[in-house]
């Protein structure tokens, strides 16, 4: 009954089916019938909870039979999915996906440490991916995934959804209507996670990079892109370098930004969020991305959705967007603002890791290390 209220019986289902899909196995995998449906022409890598009640669900809702292939490690989950969402095939062979010549759009939503190194090689197909966070784990990614960027016809879109939600985008609108430098403040209840859980191997990357990067790319949003460097990351922690933390940042123009995220214990309601801003005469309240409140000097708006709306839906869409011509279609993220975003949230895990304050200036050079840009980013720049 909550989580009707919150999301809204279908919403509610799908987030039931999705938790018997992550455990379903077949006594004999599904056959596989050939289709003649030419419309198919979208690939999923990474068939999980998320792929399963989110991706697939909306991009059916939204468009109908458009899936051709799905992708996992694990032949039940992909099965699971492909049965469910009517798709072309399944299989356990990524380079199925990456090499059928009717996929132009592949959606991304394997483990952590395989985003980048699949979107580069879907990139260099000439495909379109859509990333889910984190799109990279390191540096190294990082730079191999913008450089290819700026050689491939491919375009990309990354799965932050917060900004681009409803609420969101009222959030930035409110912002931008002022001048001077802002506050920001968020407060983050995550899901409670096992120790062993993979999210904690250090090849993915941790809760920075599987959780904590939604709201660093938040607040870098906010901020006007001439306003936010040098920008001076500032970490506190306890024993833990991604459980229970903060971290604030100083931008630019003097914008101060900071992230509380508490990982406790469990949340019935998933995971629970607050934000605060104030910038010129302008003060905001957010509760869960479900009701928001904006003052203006003697005005007061107040906006509340009929279900918790985080914004998957407008960022699943959107990316499918990049396959289609015309005014309304969605170019995909430049190679700029996926360098940027990127380095924030592997420079905030550093600076938490080794407990020290870390400063990116405006070349997006790091005080103690070269985070060099590869050329793609610095001759956009230049233009």
């Amino acid at each position: 009954m909550r989580y009707c209220r919150l999301y809204g019986l279908r919403r509610t289902l799908i987030k039931i089916e999705g938790q018997f899909h992550m455990r379903k196995a077949y006594g004999k995998l599904p056959q596989m019938r050939p289709s003649t449906r030419d419309r198919r022409h979208v690939g999923i890598i990474g068939c999980g909870n998320f792929a399963y009640s989110n991706i697939a669900y909306y991009l059916r809702k939204g468009h109908g039979a458009v899936i051709r292939g799905v992708m996992d490690t694990n032949i039940h989950r992909a099965a699971s999915l492909y049965e469910k969402y009517g798709a072309g095939y399944y299989t356990t062979d990524a380079q199925k996906i990456i090499g059928d010549p009717r996929i132009d759009l592949v959606y991304i939503a394997s483990n952590h440490a395989t985003h980048a190194e699949y979107a580069i090689n879907l990139l260099d197909q000439h495909k379109h991916v859509h990333i889910e966070k984190p799109h990279v784990v390191n540096e190294d990614q990082l730079y191999r995934l913008c450089e290819t960027m700026g050689r491939s016809r491919g375009r990309v879109g990354l799965g932050f959804n917060r900004p681009g939600s409803v609420v969101g985008r009222k959030v930035k609108q409110a912002l931008d209507r002022q001048t001077g430098a802002a506050m920001h403040n968020w407060f983050i209840a995550g899901h409670e996670i096992a120790s062993d859980h993979w999210y904690f191997k250090e090849e993915e990357g941790g809760r920075v990079l599987g959780n904590l990067c939604h709201w660093t790319d938040f607040i870098f949003q906010m901020v006007p892109p001439e306003a936010r460097y040098p920008l001076v990351i500032h970490p506190s922690r306890g024993r833990q370098s991604d459980c229970d933390v903060c971290v604030s940042y100083v931008f630019g123009d003097g914008t101060i930004g900071a992230i509380t995220f508490s990982a406790k214990g469990h949340a019935f309601e998933g995971v629970r969020e607050r934000y605060a801003a104030h910038r010129g005469d302008t003060l905001i309240s957010l509760d869960d991305f479900s009701r928001l409140v904006i003052e203006v000097i003697d005005k007061k708006y107040v906006y509340t959705t009929l279900f918790r709306e985080h914004g998957h839906e407008e960022n699943i869409l959107n990316s499918y967007g990049m396959t289609e011509a015309g005014e309304s279609s969605f170019e995909g993220c430049q190679p700029r603002y996926v360098w940027e975003t990127g380095l924030l949230f592997l420079k905030t895990r550093e600076a938490l890791q080794r407990n020290e304050a870390i400063t990116i200036d405006s070349s997006f050079r790091v005080e103690h290390g070269a985070s060099v840009p590869p050329k793609s980013i610095l001759v956009e720049a230049h233009r």
